[in-house]
């Protein structure tokens, strides 16, 4: 498993991209994110719509489009990590723009994003993701890892009034929208489909990281976020917290642990990802979601012996050591989720908890070995 970032003798505005799009029961929104698309300013080349299997007419409204759009039907649903590697292989240029059904970019989206690529070392480029239903509202913006296991989010749901910033390094991207070297992605080991949804975002920026590859973001590269995955993504007005998030939380976040920590940082950080079980365990319960956080932490057992054979791959080729790559920033708790009582109370001391034992744990850990040439 061996990454470079890509490089291309045209300009940054000229190179082609593949735009690749994942869809699974997206009629509501697939013709809104098709329609933007076509208007795309840039150099596309292609797009493609890889479907999951989608039980509405999802495909039959992409096949309307047939010359302009090309529609790779999946027998299955194994999840967008599944269709984002689909995307990946069939695309014939070195960046892929890869966008999830609910996502809405601007004309310029891509002219902003392609100047990154120039840049050495760079292998994903995001946009700022918005509230589609209030633009002024940011939805993602990439973020920071938590050596829990978490990816701690800038400026979720925050009201942004003043001009973008400029370009700058992110610690992690999220997945629903990127433009990708992708190449460097493949050779690194591709979107792990093991992980389904959740969690994979943080999988893929945590191994590019770690050999030693950058990850930008652009705020002024904007695209409209939207509804989200029925039955995992959580919502303000949404009845209850979902069972399905609970339980790949619960299976993906050790996993990603295990499969990419070193050992050093694995057993330092113990205490710390102790302690956030603890917390996510009582409010499972409070959410009525406990059964489902249990199985997600029986599956992971499954996962085990797998998680541990994908470490070995990394550690051959790693350069940049977890000292750099895990933080301790505050938690991102959504404000979506009020929360009362001992959960509360439990919240409020775990940040402080947390912060202070990586403090101390983190200067244990190796430091950075040299770069391979």
């Amino acid at each position: 498993m061996q990454a470079s970032a890509a490089t291309s003798s045209a300009a940054p505005a000229d190179r082609p991209v593949t735009v690749t799009v994942v869809n699974y029961n997206g009629a509501a929104f697939i013709d809104a994110c098709l329609d933007a698309l076509l208007a795309l300013q840039g150099p596309v080349h292609e797009i493609l719509v890889v479907d999951n299997a989608s039980a509405d007419d999802s495909r039959e409204r992409i096949a309307r489009r047939a010359g302009k759009v090309r529609l790779i039907a999946l027998p299955t649903n194994d999840g967008p990590c599944a269709a984002r590697n689909a995307g990946l292989r069939l695309a014939t240029t070195d960046w892929v723009l890869q966008l999830d059904s609910d996502v809405i970019v601007r004309p310029d989206t891509l002219l902003r994003l392609l100047p990154e690529t120039a840049l050495p070392g760079v292998a994903v480029v995001q946009p700022r993701a918005v509230l589609a239903h209030d633009p002024a509202v940011v939805h993602y913006d990439g973020g920071a890892m938590h050596y829990v296991g978490v990816m701690c989010l800038d400026h979720l749901l925050q009201r942004v009034d003043a001009a973008p910033g400029p370009p700058e390094d992110v610690d992690a991207v999220i997945s629903m929208a990127l433009l990708v070297d992708r190449r460097a992605v493949l050779a690194s080991g591709g979107w792990d489909e093991t992980f389904f949804i959740l969690f994979e975002d943080h999988d893929l920026s945590y191994r590019l990281r770690a050999q030693g590859l950058r990850l930008r973001r652009v705020p002024a590269a904007v695209v409209l976020h939207r509804e989200g995955t029925a039955g995992i993504s959580f919502r303000p007005g949404a009845p209850a917290y979902p069972g399905r998030r609970a339980y790949l939380h619960a299976r993906n976040r050790p996993y990603l642990v295990v499969k990419n920590y070193s050992w050093p940082a694995l057993l330092l950080s113990w205490p710390g990802r102790a302690a956030y079980a603890l917390v996510w365990a009582v409010f499972a319960a409070s959410r009525g979601v406990f059964l489902d956080y249990l199985r997600g932490r029986i599956d992971f057992l499954r996962l085990l012996p797998r998680a541990l054979r994908q470490r070995r791959l990394l550690a051959g080729v790693r350069c940049v050591s977890d000292r750099s790559l895990l933080l301790s920033p505050p938690l991102t708790f959504s404000p979506v989720i009020r929360r009362r009582g001992l959960e509360a109370l439990l919240e409020r001391g775990l940040d402080g908890m947390l912060s202070a034992w990586w403090w101390a744990a983190s200067r244990f850990l190796p430091r950075d070995c040299p770069r391979r040439p």
